[in-house]
């Protein structure tokens, strides 16, 4: 067996044992549901109010959108937030010393977060279908395509998260990304119909991936009607294709030389110096 297959089945049982064990951390499992029953109380008081121009659940069609919003958060932050966590905490060093640990660090890493995104899609959608009307969820072609949508948003997402990482050292600067983010979820339709913002702001939205998850999602789980409220009245698959595949092979093209550059800087003393910072911090 060759050394990289070694690597990537060790990383495939990391994934699975850290993904096991966070049915265990009451932690974890509060970043489960706490953000899942916020949403799901949003929507069930948005169930009464109506898309404009249409008789359609604003509340249905809010979900979806966040299922995509949930990927985003899974794949760019969820990967960033672990990677600079283990930096800080000296795992990254000892997977480097061991013959192609990085890689089967990374492996573990994807499949736990890419599971955990996964996951949390199947807890929000699954209470939904009980109080909101309209979700096509009966229909296979809703199926069909949400077996593309979210592999795609995943493959454009978590390089990027892996990218994100691999450049920031402390973890109290992840508020620098997240705010980003924040700023992107009032502009991309995620909460409600982006049409009537000005054109400059619905350019800015669909130049990043948030946007095109939140219209794929919204493309499997709507009526093919709910289309007309959307920029071009259409779906745009063949766009959202175009710039999530895009961002997957920028992230894909990129991630691995920060990575690397990010291995090699790694160091004992470095991690002995971000240690203290954090002792510093609790002090």
């Amino acid at each position: 067996m060759s050394p990289t297959t070694t690597a990537l089945r060790a990383g495939l049982r990391r994934g699975l044992i850290e993904l096991r064990s966070t049915f265990t951390n009451f932690q974890d499992l509060w970043n489960y549901f706490f953000p899942t029953l916020v949403l799901l109380i949003a929507v069930f008081f948005m169930r009464g109010a109506t898309v404009p121009g249409t008789d359609f659940s604003l509340g249905a069609r809010t979900l979806p959108s966040a299922l995509g919003m949930g990927l985003l958060f899974g794949g760019l932050l969820g990967l960033a937030q672990q990677l600079v966590v283990d930096r800080e905490d000296g795992t990254l060093l000892r997977a480097k010393a061991i013959p192609n640990g990085m890689l089967g660090y990374l492996v573990g890493k994807l499949v736990l977060v890419s599971s955990v995104a996964m996951i949390g899609l199947v807890i929000q959608l699954t209470p939904g279908v009980f109080f909101l009307e309209g979700l096509r969820l009966g229909d296979p072609g809703a199926w069909l395509t949400l077996a593309w949508v979210v592999p795609l948003g995943l493959v454009a997402t978590l390089p990027l998260g892996a990218m994100i990482g691999s450049l920031i050292e402390n973890p109290r600067n992840m508020g620098l990304v997240v705010l980003p983010v924040m700023g992107l979820i009032a502009v991309s339709g995620i909460f409600y119909p982006i049409n009537d913002l000005p054109g400059w702001l619905q350019g800015v939205a669909q130049v990043f991936p948030l946007y095109w998850l939140g219209l794929g999602m919204r493309s499997a789980l709507l009526p093919a009607d709910l289309a007309a409220v959307e920029i071009s009245e259409s779906w745009r698959h063949l766009e959202m294709v175009a710039v999530l595949g895009a961002w997957a092979v920028l992230g894909l093209a990129l991630a691995p030389v920060l990575l690397r550059r990010m291995a090699r800087r790694e160091s004992g003393s470095r991690v002995a110096a971000r240690r203290e910072q954090a002792m510093q911090r609790v002090g």
